[in-house]
């Protein structure tokens, strides 16, 4: 790999990419099949919007500092990365699931790392502001996609394997959950990671959401899908405050143990705060196989 810095400028031809299904959709982001609708995992969102917005300009730079450390961030319509890895990217940003469920890929997946600058126009900015937290991430997501399809030319298609879970159950003294003050407003979902410590709270969320959500926001935390298996129906208003095990794999026995000198795992905080239990299972997992990808090259 040549070790002269790189630099990439992007400028899409439009600011809204134009499409009709949620499978040209999908295609034109680069992958090879549409995605199922995997039973663990139901879709967040039934609706598909008639047009999805792209990055209207965008810079790629190769990053030698050798650092092991990543930072990215969206602030007013622009998103900064710093020493972030096209794995990363896909990761975190354009599909939202753990790393472990992105398979195949070159060599240089994880290891090359990349400075990226991408500035969308500000009506997509203030398109984006409008919608629901759900609907929101898809479109961002969209145009992750789109960006990683166009500058680094990548094709993946989904498939569906019996791999390891966590079933969502009711712990042996029951749930805890605290109904929801006002159903009808619908379902919002936040989580706040203060360095030590970290919160996810919920408001008018159903179980099959929270075991979404608990898979979205906490990949690193958990490292696979989470399926409900609790029955509970109705919606629930709720908060867990747990410790990261930042120098540990995720807890393969699913055991509500924590250190003496931290606060609750994410497997205590969730069994002893809603009175849930993450427990080691196998089920259907979506798997996001790449079946091409280039470095960037210089426009």
């Amino acid at each position: 790999m040549a070790t002269e810095r790189i630099a990439f400028e992007l400028s899409f031809a439009g600011k809204v990419l134009l499409i009709t299904t949620a499978s040209l959709a999908v295609t034109s982001l680069g992958q090879t099949s549409a995605r199922p609708s995997p039973s663990s995992q139901p879709p967040v969102s039934t609706s598909v919007p008639a047009a999805l917005p792209v990055f209207e300009v965008a810079a790629i730079k190769l990053n030698k500092s050798g650092s092991g450390s990543s930072d990215s961030h969206t602030n007013n319509g622009r998103f900064t990365a710093k020493n972030v890895s096209l794995k990363n990217i896909m990761q975190y940003n354009a599909y939202g699931i753990p790393g472990s469920r992105i398979l195949n890929g070159p060599k240089w997946l994880d290891s090359t790392r990349f400075d990226i600058e991408a500035k969308m126009d500000d009506s997509v900015a203030d398109h984006l502001r409008t919608l629901a937290r759900d609907q929101r991430r898809l479109e961002t997501q969209a145009m992750f996609q789109r960006l990683l399809a166009d500058r680094f030319k990548l094709a993946v298609h989904w498939e569906t394997r019996e791999l390891p879970v966590y079933a969502l159950i009711v712990a042996r003294k029951g749930s805890k959950l605290q109904p929801a003050k006002d159903p009808s407003e619908g379902s919002n979902i936040s989580s706040n990671d203060s360095g030590a410590d970290s919160q996810f709270t919920a408001k008018g969320v159903t179980l099959p959401q929270l075991a979404e959500a608990l898979t979205q926001e906490l990949s690193r935390e958990l490292g696979h899908n989470v399926i409900d298996k609790t029955e509970i129906r109705g919606r629930y208003d709720l908060t867990l405050k747990w410790t990261p095990d930042a120098g540990a794999a995720p807890i393969a026995t699913g055991s509500a143990t924590s250190s003496a000198d931290s606060g609750p795992s994410i497997f205590t905080a969730v069994q002893e705060q809603l009175g849930l239990k993450l427990q080691p299972a196998k089920g259907p997992v979506q798997i996001l196989v790449i079946d091409h990808a280039e470095m960037p090259s210089e426009n």
